[in-house]
């Protein structure tokens, strides 16, 4: 140390550094070694880093796990004194259909007069990365270098570094971490990501300054207050509450395999807080894609202390997909390797996994994401092409320019082209492109047909025009050729049909042709049937017609099976049923069987006087001589009207006159009484459905009279009456 004393005088004094004393990081990670305010002496301190991955959970920056379903926008770091202008926001959205889960989908980070946000557009599968500037606004061509912010892409992730600060931000399928020196943020950051403080008791820290028991509840307060409302946003969250049911076949069990691909790290970083959050996932999120996350952010943890996992090829639904011409690395630098290198431009440091150019190979620039074995040019076809290397792009002679670094291209030239005359029909002089020189054009005689001149179609009956082109012409010509058909007198008849002949011959269209052309025409002598079937004659023929015809005499009809005939007008019935008959009747010249069946009225042997039953004349109903005001039954329809149901019946009834009488009885000395009475001699129960104003139905139970009689009963007299009234008698 110089001092000054006076008199113009330093004193130097040496500066003895106090002993390093170790330092144990609350999260897990190793110490660094640094110096002092005056460069001189080194002590060790513990970086912070803050971790989240899935949907999402936590690791602050000293340590602490906890996970947090919120979809709005909150502070993941903030600070508490202003100092360096940073800040860093992430916006979780709502990533499952069937579960009340969320996932980052992007980084904000806030630094001096720049804002940039880093976002994937495709959570549920191969990353779709790209990086923003104020406010969604510019979108920003990667790499990006600008004000001490430089952004890069490995096609994993997303990796912004702030050079002044030694801040490293993350981000990439739905996870992220941050890393900051503790020289710079040690105690002096508050939010999601907790205090930068060594001790995990402060990092639930509120707004207020309060520490919260659970970081859970912490994170609530959070909230960017311009989300509060907006559509979605939901700002108190509570985690899922159902049973959990881990997938079968998760891929969370590879990060606790002691023999598995992560062994080598569990002796350094602990997996236990990203087995949790792993089989969280496997629980509430069905895109299996999202247990990924947990083991990737193990394995960046574990490269960030020099342990390189190459793990996805132990797993199929975390395979890195990376695009063609491009190899995996777990380890690889975030920025990567490229023609347009300049060694005085800031090289980031930070190590990340990725898809890089394979050995021996670098980008030809760092937007293009093309690998090259060599330097050069790239043509307009998006190929490298090296120093002085010539080739043809759209008929240009191109070389790739050292000096200048780029394609230089000039038009090819063509030879003069000879004019040959087009003789044939059709043929007309075109210009065209050269095969064997496809940048340069060439006259021939091309055919076409517009220019060829009109057919004659017209042919014989029986032939059919046929047109072709003969081999080496342009134009189509037109023969006549024979169809398959036979023809007489200019009408054309097709194979195997009827063809019109002498008198008494059969003629037909054969299916063959002896000489090649049209099909021959054949011809036999007509053959007569005489034997006509039961119920026809055969009638010999006339003068003018070649064979006779059946002439039906008879009707013919099935019975049991056997034929049947009948005259015309004849009458048959069944001998079993004189109720049914068919009648032989002519209908033009066709005779034809009618069938008549006998409906017999209403018959009923008890209104019948005795020995008059008998058959009518038409042998098939019963008739006889009825008693006069018989008792008989009676049929009538009656409405029915029950509990404001109703319908109507056709209910029988007894009606009608029984013997009755009453006369003095010599040997009683008095007035002697019989009476009968018309009544049911048999009835049955029978149920309806009545229909009821409110619309619903309900059954009604009634008497249905099947027979009705005379029956005996007493007969009684008033007293009165008979004194009054000795000669007539009513009974009711």
């Amino acid at each position: 140390m110089a001092r000054c004393i006076g008199g113009n005088k330093i004193e130097i004094v040496p500066y003895e550094c106090p002993t390093m004393e170790p330092v144990t990081c609350a999260n897990g990670k190793n110490p660094v070694l640094v110096y002092d305010y005056y460069h001189c002496c080194q002590h060790y301190e513990c970086d912070c880093e803050c971790e989240g991955w899935g949907d999402p959970h936590y690791i602050t920056f000293d340590g602490k796990y906890y996970s947090y379903q919120g979809n709005c926008t909150y502070y993941l770091m903030k600070e508490i004194t202003p100092m360096h202008g940073l800040e860093i926001l992430i916006e979780n959205v709502h990533c499952d259909p069937t579960e009340d889960v969320s996932c980052p989908r992007a980084l904000i980070v806030n630094y001096g007069a720049q804002s940039i946000k880093l976002i994937n557009f495709n959570l549920g599968g191969r990353p779709d990365l790209k990086a923003f500037k104020n406010e969604d606004v510019e979108n920003l061509r990667l790499p990006y270098w600008k004000d001490g912010v430089k952004v890069m892409s490995t096609n994993i992730n997303l990796v912004l570094e702030i050079l002044r600060l030694n801040v490293v931000v993350k981000f990439g399928r739905t996870g992220f971490s941050i890393n900051l020196p503790y020289k710079y943020f040690g105690g002096n950051t508050q939010g999601h990501c907790g205090t930068c403080s060594n001790n995990q008791d402060d990092d639930c820290r509120l707004p207020s300054g309060t520490v919260a028991e659970n970081c859970g509840v912490m994170a609530d307060d959070w909230l960017l207050k311009k989300d509060k409302g907006k559509t979605g946003c939901i700002p108190k969250r509570t985690p899922p509450q159902k049973p959990c049911k881990q997938n079968p076949d998760s891929v969370c069990e590879l990060l606790k395999d002691p023999s598995g691909a992560f062994a080598e790290c569990h002796s350094q970083i602990s997996p236990d807080n990203f087995y949790k959050g792993c089989v969280f996932d496997s629980c509430y999120v069905h895109n299996r894609a999202v247990e990924c996350t947990s083991l990737e952010t193990y394995a960046a943890a574990c490269a960030e202390i020099g342990i390189c996992i190459d793990w996805r090829k132990y797993t199929n639904i975390c395979a890195s997909n990376c695009p063609s011409g491009k190899i995996y690395k777990s380890c690889g630098p975030a920025d990567q390797p490229s023609c347009e290198d300049n060694p005085n431009d800031p090289v980031m440091n930070y190590t990340t996994e990725g898809c890089y150019c394979p050995e021996g190979m670098k980008l030809f620039s760092k937007e293009s994401n093309i690998c090259v074995k060599s330097c050069g040019c790239l043509d307009p076809n998006g190929k490298p092409r090296e120093f002085n290397e010539t080739f043809e792009y759209k008929c240009q002679a191109c070389v790739c320019d050292e000096s200048t670094k780029t394609v230089i291209c000039k038009p090819k030239t063509c030879p003069p082209a000879a004019l040959p005359r087009c003789m044939d029909p059709g043929f007309v002089l075109v210009n065209q492109t050269d095969p064997s020189n496809p940048c340069c054009n060439v006259h021939v005689c091309q055919c076409q047909s517009h220019a060829c001149p009109d057919i004659n179609m017209n042919c014989d009956v029986g032939f059919m025009p046929n047109i072709s082109v003969p081999e080496g012409k342009c134009c189509p010509e037109s023969t006549c050729e024979p169809k398959r058909v036979c023809v007489l007198n200019d009408v054309e008849y097709q194979p195997d049909s009827s063809v019109p002949g002498q008198k008494c011959e059969n003629c037909f269209c054969s299916s063959s042709s002896s000489s090649g052309g049209l099909m021959e025409i054949k011809c036999e002598k007509q053959q007569c049937k005489e034997t006509c079937r039961r119920g026809f004659e055969y009638k010999k023929p006339n003068s003018d017609d070649c064979c006779g015809t059946c002439v039906q005499t008879q009707c013919v009809f099935i019975v049991n099976g056997n034929e049947t005939l009948l005259k015309e007008g004849e009458t048959w019935s069944p001998p079993e049923n004189k109720c049914e008959s068919k009648t032989c009747v002519k209908n033009g010249e066709t005779l034809t069987v009618t069938s008549k069946q006998i409906i017999c009225p209403a018959f009923q042997e008890s209104n019948c006087k005795n020995d008059t039953i008998q058959t009518a004349a038409n042998g098939c109903c019963k008739i006889c001589v009825e008693k006069e005001k018989a008792c008989s039954l009676v049929s009538r329809t009656t409405p029915i009207n029950y509990n404001g149901c109703q319908s109507e019946l056709n209910m029988p009834s007894c009606e009608g006159s029984c013997d009755t009488f009453t006369k003095y009885s010599d040997a009683a000395g008095a007035m002697e009484h019989s009476c009968s009475c018309c009544k049911e001699r048999s009835a049955s129960n029978r149920t309806v459905t009545l229909a009821c104003n409110d619309g619903a139905h309900v059954q009604f139970t009634y008497v249905h009279v099947e027979e009705c009689g005379c029956g005996h009963t007493e007969c009684t007299t008033p007293a009165a009456l008979h004194v009054r009234r000795k000669r007539r008698f009513t009974l009711q």
